[in-house]
């Protein structure tokens, strides 16, 4: 596979005030990640404005969505959004997209819930459409595109479409299929629909847990994600227990056989996994 250098993201959120948030994103530049990502749920930290902010106190980090819930906008607003953002963070932006996949977040924000199939034809028309109105931009912001998620037609449009691929916790889940193996075969899809683009993308995936030993791992949020019991738990992919060292002997296995090389955790875990960035720099 390509010796694709290493990237690596960190998921914030917990804007209570602009000091204690440029404060926090200064923090994640000092421990060595690269870019800076926001989660899209309500009751979080509204994405494009906690980006704006965030470019003041850090010039080299990139800043992303990680990812918007489609379905919670129009694409001509979005579009607008994304192409400020582009512009007030220096072309530092980075537009990750998702399907949304929270049921009573659509109740919340008054919109139909909808089948799989209608919430991932929302995405692709969201894509397509704010594409369009940003290269009839006068400065045509062109920031890189990231799906993510676990579900086959997703992962087939992402390999069509998108720039940066990101493979939730559920990717590695198949009933029956071991964790690395389904995880290989959900990249297979991808390459499959991608063709000639594939060697061009950027693979990502999403830490659900990183800790020296099973009981200094957080495992809620993988626990959450997936419903397995820990013992099932700790043998996905994406959950990583063990010496830092080992950690990163493990992900460049994983950049070497699967060609994943952009890693992001959520900001439990930033501490934690920042131990293992020099050892793969």
């Amino acid at each position: 596979m390509s010796e694709r250098p290493f990237r690596f993201g960190v998921a914030l959120t917990g804007v209570v005030s602009r000091t204690a948030w440029l404060e926090k994103v200064r923090r994640a530049a000092d421990l060595g990640y690269d870019v800076l990502q926001i989660p899209d749920h309500l009751g979080f930290t509204a994405p494009f404005p906690a980006l704006v902010a965030a470019a003041e106190a850090t010039g080299t980090m990139r800043l992303g969505t990680f990812v918007l819930n489609a379905a919670l906008y129009r694409p001509w607003v979005l579009a607008r959004d994304v192409a400020d953002t582009w512009r007030l963070t220096g072309g530092r932006f980075e537009l990750g997209l998702g399907t949304g996949y929270m049921e009573h977040e659509f109740a919340a924000a008054g919109l139909p819930f909808g089948s799989g199939a209608e919430r991932l034809a929302y995405l692709a028309h969201t894509l397509r459409e704010v594409r369009g109105r940003l290269a009839a931009e006068p400065d045509r912001p062109d920031p890189p595109v990231m799906l993510a998620g676990a579900g086959r037609r997703l992962l087939q449009l992402a390999g069509r479409e998108a720039d940066i691929v990101g493979f939730s916790v559920q990717a590695a889940v198949t009933p029956g299929v071991e964790p690395e193996r389904a995880l290989a075969d959900r990249i297979a899809v991808v390459r499959a629909a991608a063709g000639d683009r594939f060697a061009g993308l950027e693979l990502n995936m999403i830490v659900g847990a990183v800790g020296r030993s099973t009981a200094e791992s957080d495992l809620t949020i993988a626990r959450a994600a997936t419903g397995l019991p820990d013992e099932e738990l700790l043998g996905l992919p994406s959950v990583l227990c063990g010496p830092e060292q080992v950690i990163a002997d493990r992900l460049r296995r994983y950049r070497d056989e699967f060609g994943i090389s952009y890693y992001g955790v959520l900001e439990p875990h930033m501490t934690a996994f920042a131990r293992v960035i020099p050892l793969l720099r």
